[in-house]
């Protein structure tokens, strides 16, 4: 009796073991997390002048990780009214969040106003690799741009790009 009581704790001991092994290995940041929350209000968002990616005149507010940088990112971009960013694609899935103000965004090559109405505050929008879009502002605008990096921007026409002029 107390040898089958041995193996049957040596058994859960195992098992236990295996449990551990699984939970470390498929998932890392569980079992591995020494990062805290991060919390950042609003009014210690600091907005700093557009990378050179975007036309003069955004700003950029880097809220956790880099752009530039392998792994997540959370950006927000303020564009004031009338901004254009030409047609262009990213290396990595883009995902856009309306905050204020009112943002176009539309697929396609030709930069086409007609083609997608502003969206409002609150809206998303999600952009594949690859897929060539287009942005324009009629007011001031801020948007959140959630991304894996590193992430690029190449434009449709080159003459576009303001890294170029």
């Amino acid at each position: 009796m107390k040898r089958a009581y041995s193996i049957k704790r040596a058994s859960i001991a195992a098992t236990a073991a295996v449990g551990v092994l699984f939970v470390t290995f498929a998932f890392p940041a569980l079992a591995h997390d020494s990062e805290h929350h991060t919390a950042i209000p609003v009014d210690n968002v600091v907005f700093n002048p557009g990378p050179p990616t975007l036309p003069a005149g955004a700003e950029i507010a880097v809220l956790m990780g880099s752009p530039a940088e392998p792994g997540p990112f959370v950006i927000r971009l303020k564009f004031p009214a009338g901004y254009e960013i030409p047609p262009h694609r990213h290396p990595q899935e883009e995902h856009v969040t309306v905050l204020s103000g009112g943002f176009g965004m539309a697929t396609g090559e030709t930069h086409d106003r007609a083609a997608a109405p502003l969206l409002a505050a609150g809206s998303f929008v999600r952009i594949p690799v690859g897929e060539a879009h287009y942005a324009w502002t009629q007011e001031e605008t801020i948007v959140q741009l959630n991304g894996i990096g590193p992430f690029g921007v190449e434009y449709v026409d080159p003459m576009d790009d303001p890294r170029a002029q």
